[in-house]
């Protein structure tokens, strides 16, 4: 049995070409039927200074781009490119800006059932495309159940300090490691690619990353 090509996705749930990016991935995936892969989800905080209760998305696109109308460029952008894979992004739904902590727990607890690719879809398709507010407790709490954690465990977890400081450490590692922007893909722990590249780009590093490892 070949052993399966590990993708390591270094990505943040709020960076909207994390977003595209992961669809991108599976679409790189299924163009390599042959090839097994392994998708680990790491966290990264693209905006590490706001608080864990969050910020009006206002404040945010003020203290990060000078204010909403000097975002509508980039997000015309975003949101053809995110069109284009079949997603939405809907910038103008989007009212508040939350601290992604909790949001990445929820991401490692999934993986536990083996469903951390369906949380991290769940929370991204919460934030872009319906406006939810990643920092109110229901909402996370409603997100896990759907893909099947949990409620009561879900909501005595975030009541919690567990692993806050693990996915802290993580986080801030990967920026020590010099990942400077998400989505970062590392492919069989020693490619990294760098990016919301094609489908076809991310295919041919499964590929030559199954070769290596067969040689």
């Amino acid at each position: 049995m070949t052993q399966p090509v590990r993708i390591d996705v270094v990505s943040d749930i709020v960076c909207p070409w994390c977003f595209i990016g992961k669809k991108r991935l599976e679409q790189a995936i299924a163009l390599q039927p042959d090839i097994p892969v392994e998708v680990h989800y790491r966290p990264y905080f693209l905006n590490d200074w706001i608080p864990r209760d969050g910020i009006s998305r206002l404040d945010y696109l003020t203290a990060k781009f000078g204010g909403p109308d000097r975002y509508k460029e980039i997000a015309g952008r975003v949101q053809a490119a995110a069109a284009s894979e079949g997603l939405v992004y809907d910038a103008d739904n989007i009212k508040s800006q939350p601290n992604t902590i909790d949001a990445h727990r929820l991401i490692r607890w999934a993986a536990g059932i083996g469903k951390a690719g369906a949380m991290k879809q769940r929370l991204m398709d919460l934030y872009f495309t319906e406006g939810a507010d990643l920092t109110n407790k229901a909402v996370l709490v409603q997100a896990a159940t759907d893909i099947g954690l949990d409620p009561e465990d879900i909501r005595a977890a975030l009541d919690s300090d567990q692993d806050v400081a693990a996915v802290t450490q993580e986080a801030e590692s990967a920026k020590e490691a010099g990942i400077q922007g998400v989505p970062m893909f590392i492919f069989g722990g020693k490619f990294a690619v760098s990016g919301a590249q094609s489908p076809e780009y991310l295919a041919e590093a499964i590929s030559r990353t199954a070769q290596e490892a067969a040689e």
